[in-house]
C-alpha cells in the first residue's frame, strides 16, 4: 500500500477547510486531496483512536468493517520516531517532524509552535478537542482560545462529541479515544481486551460519523479516522511501541466527505 507520513494530515485538513496550513507543516497528502475532489469543506471531524497499527488492520480486517461501511477510504500512513503518542500527535497537528515541533520523547509539554488549531483560530473557525484527561491530546494543545472538553471516561468523551456534532457547535472538532492503546499495553495487541477495544473504536467512529451527518446536514464535511502510531507484542503477553519498526510505524487512516 502507498503510504505517506502523518505530518501530511495538518496541511490536508487545512486544505479541506480552505485555510493556511500551520507555519511549519509539510505538504498535504495527495490521496486526501483526491478524496476532497477540489471541494472546500465547511466542517471537519477528526477521530483519533490510539495505536491502531496497519498490521492489526490487515489481520483483523473485519473488525473495522463499521468504519468502511461509512464509505471512508483507506489511507495508510507512516508515523514518526519515536513512535509514542505525544510525539506523534504533535507531528500530526503541526505538520512538522519532532526536530521542528520539539517533542522528541514521551513528555507532554504544551506546544508553543504553530498548530492546525492555531491556523483554524486565525481563520475564526470554532474549534474544540474532546479527550480523556491527562492524555497527550488533552495536554499538549492547551493554552489556546478554543474549547476543551476533558473527561475521566471514554463514555463521557464520546457522548459529549455526539452532542457537539448534533448541535453543530464547531467547524473543527478532534475526538480522542485511548482504549485500544491502554488495553494493548496490558494484554498485547491481540489480547481479548485489546480486540474488544478495537471493536469499540470502530463502533465509536460509526456513531460519530452518523452524528456528524445529522448535525451537519446540508454542509460539506471531511471526516477522518486517524491513529497516531502502531504497536508490537513484547514478553509477558504485553504490548509496546516506540521503535523504528513496521509494526510501530505503519498505521491505517480512513477519510471520507459528506454533503
Amino acid at each position: 500500500m502507498e503510504q505517506a507520513c502523518i505530518t501530511s494530515v495538518a496541511a490536508s485538513v487545512a486544505a479541506a477547510l480552505g485555510i493556511e496550513a500551520p507555519a511549519k507543516a509539510g505538504p498535504a497528502d495527495p490521496r486526501i486531496l483526491k478524496i476532497l475532489n477540489g471541494q472546500k469543506m465547511d466542517r471537519v471531524l477528526m477521530y483519533n483512536p490510539d495505536a491502531i497499527a496497519l498490521w492489526i488492520y490487515e489481520k483483523y480486517y473485519d473488525k473495522l468493517a463499521p468504519v468502511r461501511a461509512t464509505g471512508a477510504q483507506e489511507v495508510p500512513m507512516t508515523s514518526v520516531m519515536p513512535s509514542v503518542t505525544p510525539v506523534c500527535f504533535a507531528s500530526m497537528y503541526t505538520g512538522a517532524l519532532p526536530d521542528v515541533h520539539g517533542i522528541k520523547a514521551y513528555v507532554k509539554p504544551v506546544l508553543k509552535c504553530d498548530t492546525l488549531f492555531d491556523a483554524a483560530l486565525r481563520a475564526h473557525l470554532r474549534t474544540a478537542i474532546v479527550s480523556t484527561a491527562n492524555d497527550s491530546i488533552s495536554v499538549i494543545f492547551l493554552e489556546r482560545q478554543m474549547d476543551y472538553y476533558i473527561y475521566p471516561t471514554l463514555e463521557e468523551v464520546n457522548n459529549k462529541a455526539v452532542e457537539l456534532l448534533e448541535g453543530d457547535r464547531y467547524d473543527l472538532i478532534v475526538v480522542y479515544n485511548p482504549d485500544y492503546d491502554a488495553n494493548m499495553h496490558r494484554c498485547g495487541p491481540e489480547g481479548e481486551a485489546a480486540l474488544k477495544a478495537l471493536d469499540a473504536d470502530a463502533a465509536a467512529f460509526a456513531r460519530l460519523e452518523a452524528a456528524a451527518r445529522r448535525g451537519w446536514a446540508g454542509k460539506k464535511a471531511l471526516i477522518g479516522f486517524a491513529p497516531d502510531h502502531g504497536c508490537h507484542e513484547i514478553d509477558g503477553n504485553l504490548g509496546s511501541h516506540g521503535l523504528d519498526m513496521p509494526e510501530d510505524m505503519n498505521v491505517i487512516h480512513f477519510y471520507k466527505t459528506i454533503g
